[in-house]
């Protein structure tokens, strides 16, 4: 049994003008990535228990913390900038777990406190599905490209 711990996790972006994905430095945490789809009631008046279906999935909001950098190719700013367009993620875990998604980010600078770092939550807000590809040996630990259906 292998055990990680999440200290190495990374996200980076990419656009339609760059290729590869580039990191966002400074990440603090990342959501819960996962979906359970919403059940629909197809109960008829003949069943003696309640019958459901799957409908769709919902994601939530997908709610990342950054330490907060506006230097002129900062974490914020460089997500600020993306916030019309948006952008293809890739959510890289110390085994090599990738997941990648498609969705426009929203940025907040969070509460301050005496003595507290100044972070910021960024929501992603999804576009499509996200994938996931399983750790290998090969390019393991390091942003790769996108699978086909994000290219």
């Amino acid at each position: 049994m292998s055990k990680y711990s999440s200290n190495g996790t990374k996200i980076g972006y990419r656009t339609a003008a760059t290729g590869n994905y580039t990191d966002l430095p400074l990440l603090m945490e990342v959501p819960e990535l996962g979906a359970t789809p919403e059940k629909i009631d197809v109960t008829t008046l003949g069943d003696k228990v309640k019958s459901y279906i799957n409908g769709i999935k919902d994601y939530g909001d997908l709610v990342f913390k950054f330490l907060y950098d506006n230097t002129a190719t900062g974490n914020y700013r460089v997500l600020k900038s993306l916030e019309t367009t948006g952008a293809d993620f890739e959510l890289l875990y110390p085994d090599g777990t990738k997941h990648h998604f498609k969705a426009i980010p929203a940025l907040k600078i969070d509460a301050g406190s005496i003595n507290g770092a100044l972070t910021f939550s960024c929501t992603m807000t999804l576009q499509r599905d996200i994938t996931i590809t399983n750790p290998s040996q090969k390019g393991a630990g390091s942003f790769g490209s996108a699978p086909n259906n994000l290219k």
